[in-house]
């Protein structure tokens, strides 16, 4: 399996998918979502599910990564730019910015994708993708974890697409 986005360039995520870019919500968030192509994935796929993460918030945050976006039951193979705002097609979950950290915001706010705003320094996003052999028992606002035990003992292949993301 192979996973490419028309949004990281030589490693580098676009600005519009983050804090340089034009699109935020209500609290200051960039919304303006990250497309993704998943190509040659395994025969007996029945869905794709995504983690969006920054491993490099660990020092920022005390020891935690930072979700950007959960995405889980979808059934193409193609996710354009900002459907994370419009899709109705597949389940999104909560990303950190409905934590403590995050500044507390709603749980709403939250289910959809909340781009990158490195603090301190250019931080590295990996995207995780998933081909599961099911659609997951899950409902908007799912948590990280819950996740991981609904797609424990289905995944058929994983991919993770890196690119970094200047602040």
């Amino acid at each position: 399996m192979n996973v490419t986005s028309s949004g990281i360039i030589n490693g580098v995520i676009q600005p519009q998918y983050g804090g340089h870019g034009t699109q935020f919500n209500e609290n200051g968030i960039p919304t303006y979502s990250l497309p993704f192509t998943v190509e040659d994935a395994p025969q007996g796929t029945v869905s794709v599910a995504i983690v969006l993460e920054d491993k490099d918030a660990y020092p920022v945050t005390g020891g935690f990564a930072r979700i950007h976006w959960l995405a889980a039951n979808i059934t193409r193979f193609e996710i354009k730019e900002n459907e994370s705002q419009m899709a109705e097609d597949f389940v999104q979950g909560r990303n950190s910015w409905t934590s403590v950290q995050g500044g507390k915001q709603s749980t709403e706010l939250s289910c959809y994708y909340g781009g990158m705003t490195p603090p301190d320094k250019p931080h590295i996003y990996e995207l995780h993708v998933y081909a599961l052999d099911k659609m997951l028992d899950l409902e908007r606002g799912f948590l990280l974890n819950e996740l991981y035990c609904e797609m424990d003992g289905h995944i058929l292949d994983q991919y993770t697409l890196k690119g970094i993301y200047e602040n």
